[in-house]
């Protein structure tokens, strides 16, 4: 039996073959890739808020109908934001709907990055209710198709907690992770960040 030949060391260079080839198997696409592929369209793009002022979540009492209130983008966001505008100018992607949460720093994100942005409640943060990541990434997973136009990419801005429940990805701020749908299922592509 070959396992019974096998030296421990062996064992370990084995192990190690497999681990390669498991995750080699599952390879993220490279940035140039991404862009020849939102160039063909079809794609939809996670994109988490550009940069904040320090903080995590909001404050206490926050209310989402003033900004005043909430953790808003700093300057650094802002350009960050208009970068991803520069960046879809430059790369000729097509663009269809643009939607976020209803929380200031992803509609100014959306804003700057695309010029338009819808809000889609889905998308808000579940960050101080994490029961409901399951069913706010339900809701997205299951609203994505109504809101794919032909031939065009689809641009959800939100927040790290809810780009991880639908992707298994956590992306930094301004970094976005690009997914494919087929039928009911979402394959994550890879990710930018400009």
């Amino acid at each position: 039996m070959v396992a019974a030949n096998l030296t421990h060391a062996g064992v370990r260079q084995l192990c190690l073959l497999l681990v390669v080839a498991v995750f080699s198997s599952h390879a993220i696409a490279t940035d140039d890739a991404i862009w020849s592929a939102l160039k063909s369209g079809g794609h939809i793009v996670l994109l988490r808020h550009a940069q904040t002022v320090d903080g995590i979540g909001d404050p206490p009492g926050f209310d989402i109908r003033q900004c005043s209130t909430q953790r808003n983008l700093n300057d650094a966001g802002r350009a960050q934001a208009r970068e991803w505008q520069q960046a879809f100018a430059k790369h000729n992607i097509p663009l269809g709907g643009v939607f976020s949460s209803a929380w200031c720093r992803t509609k100014e994100t959306a804003t700057l990055a695309f010029g338009r942005v819808d809000i889609w409640p889905a998308l808000n943060s579940h960050f101080d209710f994490p029961n409901s990541a399951a069913l706010q990434a339900s809701q997205v997973k299951g609203g994505l198709a109504i809101r794919m136009q032909p031939g065009k990419n689809l641009v959800l801005v939100s927040h790290q907690v809810n780009i991880n429940a639908i992707t298994g990805v956590s992306p930094a701020s301004g970094e976005a992770v690009v997914v494919r749908l087929r039928g009911d299922q979402l394959t994550v592509i890879g990710t930018l960040k400009l």
